[in-house]
Order: structure tokens, then C-alpha cells, then sequence
């Protein structure tokens, strides 16, 4: 395997994992957020590089320089590839935008030490190429949110019965198809596989965690636990080789099931984080659905979605969080007329909300068309839904944008304007999901390389996909000009 000029993934996974010990043993709320912001900001560089010189050097995987994972398990274990260049970047920026923004008035319930030790794990898992290995730093992944909520006196037991399951159906699944011979793949590993998959991207109906995690833990938690959609990633490496084709159409009815029934309840919620979780169960489970498809300009699509989903509504969280921090707790059942008060939040909760379901000029308008595009040429029913579910989306996103800012005229007695690390966090967000919109072709070639790489890996283990069966609909996506 060709291999990166410098060690930067590792890098990367080490920095923000050492600063943890660190962090944790800091009194000062104040060091303790600078310096995470610091190691955050040094593993955002280390991705970015990596992602620059692999891009360079033109191969499909490349694994570390100096690997010191291959010196002592025998094998790579940490590479980057088309699908995981670009995501490893993203989330620590978002990482890093989550502990900069975060305000005095949340510094003390924020644990950063956890933070940094969940960035440290998210990232090893996304750049992971070993099975067992995706197993256990998932398995690990789940237990600072666990923790959290342990040390806020709040309930576990739905979080915990959940992660738990997912964690045995994983082992159990791996456990059969590594007994298995490599020429066959049976209903009882691949069934156990996706179903942890489904569990931790919370597709109905067992997005009842995902509810829980967000009202008990805090939102800074539940944001990062979320949108990097491990479990999609889960489901890419363990599930799509191996299983069958009706598997993976059950997979595409349930996330289907999931988008439409989730964006129906956001227009009806009154709480702003249940609101908020129902959203992002929409739009992720979107990222499913061209998953299922297993064709190259429905994968494309479903990629594209993707960076949507970890960027606009993170993007929207983090507006959510901002609001939160100056008002409490509070629930869309009456106008509230903030837009005087904080118009730079009231623009980027527009920005973000609509990017993150498709407004034109946005990052998620190319994603949710290719995606559309993809997925009517063989279901010309599911298509139609995935447009329902956009429609509900956007009306959800404008009723509460309306609540909010609008209506009446809101009489405060302190200043509630947005602080400098907010103001930046939300102009860098800003330009990447309006830059991703008028300049979309970077992104769609990236997310086309990767869907060449799943296919190539579902033909190399699984007589499910034809070889020659993806040429004509990658011409149709290279052919793409916007």
C-alpha cells in the first residue's frame, strides 16, 4: 500500500488524544478550553495535510509514514481513502468550532478532556481499514457520552441498552462471518451487522436513544456524537460487502421509512432539541438511502448528502447551542423576536437550516439532486418521498426560524450579541457551506471516487454488483456542470 510522505494520521488521532490527559487535569475552565481549542486546531491541521498529500500522490488508499499501528498488529490498520479524506478534516473543524464557541455560561458543564478523547476516537475510527478495529473504537466511541450523562445525574438506561446492543450485534456478526469461509456470506452475519448499523444511526424505530441523548446530555455532546455519522461508516465497511441485495433493500425502506416519519415529527415539535434530533434523523437517514442504492450516481449522492449533513447541520446545532447558551432551555410555542437582538444568529440559522435541506446555492442542493437523480432511475416512488421529506424539512426549518426571531419585539436588559469566537465559527461555516454550493465540483468528484471504491469493494467480496454495471452512470455523473 503506497504510503504518506509524513506520519499525519497518526498525528492527528495522538495529539488531541495526549492533550486529553492533559486538559482534564487543568482547574481553569479557560486553560482548559484554550488548550483543546490548540490540540484540536493542531489535529485540524494534521487532516488537512494528510488530505493534501494524498491527493497528491494520485492512489486510491495510502496508509502512514512510519506506521507504528503496522509494526505492532502486523498489518495497516489507520489509511485514508477518497471516502475518508475529506471527512477526517471536517470533523475536527467541527470539533474545534464546537470548543471555541462554546461560552462562559457553558464552559463549566462542557467537559473538553471527553471532547477531545471522543475527537481522538472519531477520528481513528473514520480512517480505520481493519474490521475488528472499526468494532472496538466504536464500542469505545460510546462511552464518554455514557459518562456524561453519568456524572449530570441523568438516566443511562435507554442510552446504555441501546449502545449495548449495538455493541453485541457487532461482535456477534463479525464474530460468524469471520468463521465463515471467504466465498460465502450468510443471513446471520450480515442481518446482526446492519442491524447495529441502524441502531447507531438511529433508524426507526430505534432512534429512541438518540432522543434521550439529546435531551439528557449536552448539546455540545450530543452534536459531536451525531453528525459524523460513524454509523453510516460502520455500515460502508462491515455491511455493504457482504450483504445481500434484499438486505440492503430492507436497509433503504427502513432509513426511507425513517426520513419521512422523522421530518414529520420536526414540524410538529415544541422542544428545540427534540426538534433538532428529529431534523437530523431526517436528513441522516437520507445518507442511508443512497447508501442502499449500491450505484455509482445514487453512492455519489448519498456522499454528497453526507458532507451536507456533517456541515450545515452541525452548522445548525451550533446556532441552536449559541441560542441556548443566552436563553436556557426553551420551546417553539410563541414568538420571541430575536432577530434585533442577534441577527448574525438569525442569518446563520437560515444559512444552515436551509443548506442542510437543499436551498439552492448551499452544499446540500448538488447532494440532494444527484441523490434524487439516482435513486428515480430504479425506484420512482422512493424519490418522490425523498422530496417529501426535504418539503417537511424546509417547512419545519422556517416555522421555527419564524418562532425565534420574528413576531414580536424581545426587551432585554443585558447584551445578548454574539461574541468573536461565535462570530468566527459561524462566518467559517458560512463560507464552506455556501462555497460548497457555488463551487460543487471538488466535492462531487470526491464523493464519485468514493463510490468507485465501495462499488470496486462490494464486486472484489460479493457477486451482488456487475463490474461493468456503474460506467454509463459515472459518465452521467462526470457530465454534470453546475
Amino acid at each position: 500500500m503506497p504510503e504518506l510522505h509524513l506520519p499525519l494520521i497518526e498525528a492527528a488521532i495522538f495529539v488531541p488524544l495526549l492533550a486529553a490527559l492533559v486538559v482534564s487535569r487543568l482547574r481553569s475552565p479557560d486553560l482548559a478550553r484554550l488548550g483543546s481549542v490548540l490540540a484540536g486546531g493542531l489535529s485540524l491541521v494534521c487532516t488537512t495535510a494528510a488530505w493534501q498529500d494524498f491527493l497528491g500522490l494520485g492512489v486510491p488508499i495510502a496508509h502512514d509514514h512510519w506506521d507504528v499501528t503496522e509494526q505492532i498488529f502486523g498489518h495497516d490498520v489507520f489509511a485514508i481513502d477518497y471516502l475518508t479524506a475529506p471527512l477526517l478534516p471536517t470533523v475536527a473543524l467541527l470539533f474545534v468550532l464546537t470548543m471555541l464557541s462554546t461560552l462562559r455560561t457553558k464552559i463549566r458543564r462542557f467537559s473538553f478532556g471527553g471532547t477531545l478523547l471522543s475527537l481522538a476516537l472519531t477520528l481513528a475510527t473514520l480512517c480505520c481499514q481493519d474490521a475488528w478495529g472499526i468494532i472496538g473504537l466504536l464500542a469505545l466511541g460510546v462511552l464518554p457520552p455514557y459518562f456524561e450523562l453519568h456524572a449530570r445525574g441523568k438516566s443511562t438506561r435507554v442510552y446504555a441498552l441501546h449502545m449495548g446492543a449495538f455493541v453485541g450485534l457487532m461482535v456477534f456478526g463479525q464474530t460468524v462471518h469471520a468463521l465463515e469461509s471467504s466465498s460465502s456470506h450468510s443471513l446471520l452475519a450480515s442481518v446482526p451487522l446492519l442491524m447495529a448499523g441502524l441502531i447507531r444511526c438511529g433508524v426507526a424505530p430505534t432512534h429512541v436513544w438518540l432522543t434521550d441523548l439529546y435531551e439528557n446530555a449536552t448539546f455540545g455532546t450530543a452534536l459531536l456524537f451525531t453528525t459524523p455519522l460513524c454509523g453510516a461508516y460502520a455500515i460502508v465497511h462491515l455491511v455493504l460487502p457482504i450483504a445481500p441485495q434484499w438486505v440492503m433493500q430492507g436497509l433503504g425502506f427502513l432509513s426511507l421509512i425513517t426520513a419521512v416519519y422523522a421530518a414529520g415529527m420536526a414540524m410538529v415539535q415544541t422542544d428545540v432539541r427534540r426538534f433538532f434530533c428529529y431534523l437530523f434523523l431526517s436528513q441522516s437517514s437520507l445518507v442511508l438511502v443512497g447508501l442502499e442504492s449500491v450505484s455509482h450516481i445514487g453512492l455519489t449522492g448519498g456522499l454528497c448528502v453526507w458532507a451536507s449533513v456533517a456541515l450545515a447541520l452541525s452548522g445548525y446545532g451550533l446556532t441552536l447551542r449559541a441560542l441556548e447558551s443566552r436563553f436556557g432551555r426553551f420551546e417553539l410555542r410563541q414568538y420571541r423576536g430575536l432577530f434585533e437582538h442577534v441577527p448574525t444568529l438569525a442569518a446563520c440559522f437560515l444559512l444552515t437550516g436551509l443548506g442542510s435541506v437543499g436551498f439552492p446555492g448551499t452544499i446540500g442542493f448538488v447532494g440532494t439532486e444527484i441523490l434524487i437523480d439516482g435513486i428515480v432511475g430504479t425506484y420512482p416512488y422512493v424519490g418522490a418521498l425523498v422530496v417529501i421529506a426535504a418539503a417537511f424539512n424546509g417547512i419545519a426549518i422556517l416555522r421555527a426560524y419564524f418562532l425565534i426571531f420574528t413576531g414580536t419585539r424581545h426587551v432585554s436588559a443585558v447584551s445578548l450579541s454574539v461574541r468573536v469566537p461565535e462570530r468566527l465559527a459561524f462566518l467559517t461555516l458560512s463560507l464552506l457551506i455556501l462555497g460548497g454550493g457555488f463551487v460543487p465540483q471538488p466535492g462531487i468528484n470526491m464523493s464519485s471516487a468514493a463510490a468507485d471504491e465501495i462499488i470496486t469493494l462490494i464486486t472484489q467480496t460479493s457477486g451482488d454488483v456487475e463490474p461493468g454495471s456503474t460506467g454509463s452512470e459515472g459518465a452521467r455523473v462526470s457530465e454534470i456542470d453546475h
